[in-house]
């Protein structure tokens, strides 16, 4: 089994900065990438950013700059700086991994539960 846990996210002030982590863990033989993703009211859910395993990161034009993605390979963790928060950001914000199980010959996508992210004016 593969779990995905989000944790971070909460309520904070138009301006201000907020940290999301993701860790995924269980029978993980490989992780290609993990991703960040949110769902804001009303919207279907959208891609943030990506950092594939090693370093390279790409993110949605909608971010103006203002998120930042990292990761720490080593203990399957992905983090995402926010920072500038508008009410616009106010979401659920999810995380992927894409992966290889020992049980498995293709990758999968496995999602998280998600966060909530809520920015007051």
């Amino acid at each position: 089994q593969v779990q995905v846990v989000e944790s971070g996210g909460g309520l904070v002030q138009a301006g201000e900065a907020l940290r999301l982590s993701c860790k995924a863990s269980g029978s993980i033989r490989t992780i290609s990438s993990m991703a960040w993703h949110r769902q804001l009211p009303g919207k279907e859910r959208e891609l943030v950013a990506r950092r594939i395993t090693g370093g390279t990161t790409n993110y949605a034009d909608s971010n103006g700059g203002r998120f930042t993605i990292s990761g720490d390979d080593a203990r399957n963790m992905v983090f995402l700086q926010m920072d500038s928060l508008t009410p616009e950001d106010t979401g659920v914000y999810f995380c992927s991994a894409n992966l290889r199980t020992y049980r498995s010959v293709q990758y999968g996508t496995y999602w998280g539960q998600g966060t909530q992210v809520t920015v007051s004016s």
